[in-house]
């Protein structure tokens, strides 16, 4: 099955970035996207944002449309989430997913493969 690995995770101030990157293995599908969700403790998973990866059209929640990017490295199969202006609302779990679809999801139950997750904490 595809495995996903995540990276990049840890703790910044306020206005800080961070940059995660998930890295994709095993038998991985020529048409797909690959999203960021984040769940903080006691509220539902949330969708970040996604790319799909043939033409790398990128999608993101209104909440980090200026401040996220989600690209692609096709030759490494991962995909990163530079975080800028943090703020300590965006504390959370990102998880990293996979979707064997055409088309992107904001839903968690579309989405196939998942990361470890990687803890990110940004502090006042």
């Amino acid at each position: 099955q595809v495995q996903l690995i995540e990276s990049g995770g840890g703790l910044v101030q306020a206005g800080g970035s961070l940059r995660l990157s998930c890295a994709a293995s095993g038998p991985i599908p020529s048409s797909y996207i690959m999203g960021w969700f984040r769940q903080a403790p006691e509220k539902e998973r949330e969708f970040v944002a996604a790319i799909t990866w043939s033409s790398g059209i990128t999608y993101y929640t209104d909440s980090v449309k200026a401040r996220f990017t989600i690209s692609r490295d096709n030759a490494k199969n991962t995909v990163y989430l530079q975080m800028n202006s943090l703020k300590p609302e965006d504390t959370a779990v990102y998880y990293c997913a996979l979707d064997w679809s055409r088309r992107v999801s904001y839903s968690p139950t579309a989405y196939e493969s998942w990361g470890q997750g990687t803890q990110v904490t940004v502090s006042s």
